[in-house]
C-alpha cells in the first residue's frame, strides 16, 4: 500500500509542475491583441537608441608584431595615437601569436603606431643575456570609416 500511496503523490506533484508551466508559458500574452500599440512604440524607441549608440560605431586597428628574426613576438607594448599628437591615446601589448588590435574612432583619421620591445635572442635553448638590445618599430594607419585595418609591425 506505501508503493501506491508514493506513486499517487508523484503522478499528483507531476501534474501540478506541468500545470504551472502551462500557465507560465500563456500567462504573459493577450489574445486579443490590445497590448500590441504598446509593443510597437517602444520596439520603435529602442531601435532609435541602437542607432544613435555612439559605442556602436568604430573603426578597428589589428596587427602581428614581428621581431628581427621575422617571427611573431610577444609582450610588444604598441602605443597608439592620433597623427600629430605626442599624447598616446591607446596601449596594449601583444598576445603569444604577436598579435594586437584596438578600437577607435570611426570616419576619416590617422593613426601612428609605436611597438617597443626588450629582446634577447635564445640560443642552444639558452638565453643571451648579453646580446639583449631595445626594439622599436613605428607605422601610420588611416581610416576611413568603420572598418578594419591590418597592419604587420616589424620591429628593428
Amino acid at each position: 500500500m506505501g508503493t501506491d500511496l508514493r506513486r499517487l503523490k508523484q503522478a499528483a506533484a507531476l501534474a501540478l509542475v506541468v500545470c504551472v508551466c502551462a500557465l507560465a508559458g500563456f500567462g504573459g500574452q493577450d489574445p486579443a491583441g490590445q497590448d500590441q500599440d504598446k509593443t510597437e512604440k517602444t520596439d520603435k524607441t529602442k531601435d532609435k537608441k541602437k542607432k544613435d549608440d555612439p559605442k556602436k560605431h568604430f573603426a578597428i586597428i589589428g596587427g602581428t608584431a614581428y621581431g628581427p628574426d621575422e617571427h611573431a613576438l610577444y609582450g610588444v607594448k604598441v602605443v597608439v595615437h592620433s597623427a600629430g599628437k605626442k599624447h598616446p591615446s591607446w596601449e596594449m601589448i601583444s598576445d603569444h601569436q604577436g598579435e594586437f588590435a584596438v578600437r577607435v574612432p570611426p570616419g576619416p583619421g590617422d593613426y601612428v603606431l609605436e611597438g617597443h620591445a626588450d629582446y634577447a635572442p635564445i640560443e642552444d635553448g639558452k638565453l643571451q643575456k648579453d646580446r639583449a638590445r631595445h626594439l622599436q618599430a613605428t607605422a601610420s594607419v588611416h581610416i576611413d570609416f568603420e572598418e578594419r585595418q591590418d597592419i604587420g609591425l616589424h620591429l628593428k
